[in-house]
């Protein structure tokens, strides 16, 4: 995070978390050993008992869509469907790590997103920044790494660019999953990043192939994109990730985000699993088969 003249805004009533005091975040660590001593992480009979007989995607991205929606049909503000989703972020994530996925990427905010009321906006901010430091503790005692993709816009408030931070330099060491958040993220913006560092650097135009450009991007160690899930049924790629998911496989699930559950989640990894992935070619059982 580079910007650093922002405004502060607190969560109202937060007070850190479990375990977290202070600025929240950087105390998350002794709270965390104490979560391995005394805690049964979720899911860990499930590593045992229902790992998928076949390879699972390496990397998922979920596009979580459908908060409005689900505040709407229960005549709730759109925040409270905001809110309802943290519960479902927290699932997925312990299904994700449980079922051995190496990465997850999840699409919080996009650049788009600032259209929308200020007052959803600066509820979103709060919200996000509650959860951060609620969480860290969880996520640092899982070894996930953390990491925020984007999150360069001034109007992002100054103490939670500062959690994004703290969280990021609290789990880098973390060997387990990694869980990408995509906030204030472009991916169209991304890629005109990565062609303007390319320019700064003088890379001849011939010099140019997909592995350079790709080592551009932000977080250029982060693999492709085996599986996208939307929820809510919407059938659109919003902008996210276009270079990570020029290969990835689609799921569609109708479910909206805050009643998605670790189950609908599963349910998208076995579809990913039955899908025949040619990557622009065919399968070896028709090659010289003219029909």
């Amino acid at each position: 995070m580079t910007e650093r003249g922002r405004t502060d805004l607190a969560a109202p009533g937060e007070t850190g978390g479990p375990g977290v005091t202070g600025h929240g975040v950087p105390r998350a660590r002794a709270a965390a050993e104490e979560d391995r001593r005394g805690s049964r992480q979720y899911g860990d009979e499930q590593r045992q008992d229902e790992r998928p007989t076949r390879a699972v995607p390496r990397h998922v991205a979920c596009v979580m869509d459908g908060n409005g929606r689900w505040a709407q049909r229960r005549s709730l503000p759109r925040t409270a469907g905001h809110r309802a989703a943290e519960t479902t972020v927290i699932d997925i994530i312990e299904a994700a790590r449980a079922a051995g996925v190496e990465w997850l990427s999840l699409y919080a905010f996009s650049t788009e997103n600032w259209n929308r009321p200020g007052s959803e906006v600066d509820y979103l901010m709060r919200l996000v920044r509650r959860v951060v430091r609620k969480h860290a503790p969880l996520l640092l005692a899982r070894g996930i790494r953390c990491r925020f993709l984007g999150a360069a816009d001034p109007r992002i408030p100054r103490g939670l660019a500062q959690d994004f931070d703290d969280l990021s330099a609290l789990t880098a060491d973390n060997r387990g999953m990694t869980l990408t958040v995509a906030f204030d993220h472009g991916g169209r913006r991304d890629i005109v990043e990565a062609a303007r560092s390319l320019i700064r650097s003088e890379t001849p135009a011939d010099e140019v192939t997909e592995r350079l450009f790709a080592d551009h991007l932000p977080f250029p160690d982060t693999p492709d994109v085996d599986l996208v899930i939307r929820t809510s049924g919407e059938q659109r790629i919003s902008n996210f990730m276009l270079w990570q998911v020029a290969y990835a496989e689609w799921v569609f699930p109708e479910v909206l985000w805050p009643d998605f559950r670790a189950p609908d989640f599963l349910t998208c990894l076995h579809a990913y699993q039955h899908r025949d992935r040619r990557f622009g070619g065919v399968p070896a059982r028709t090659i010289g088969d003219p029909s």
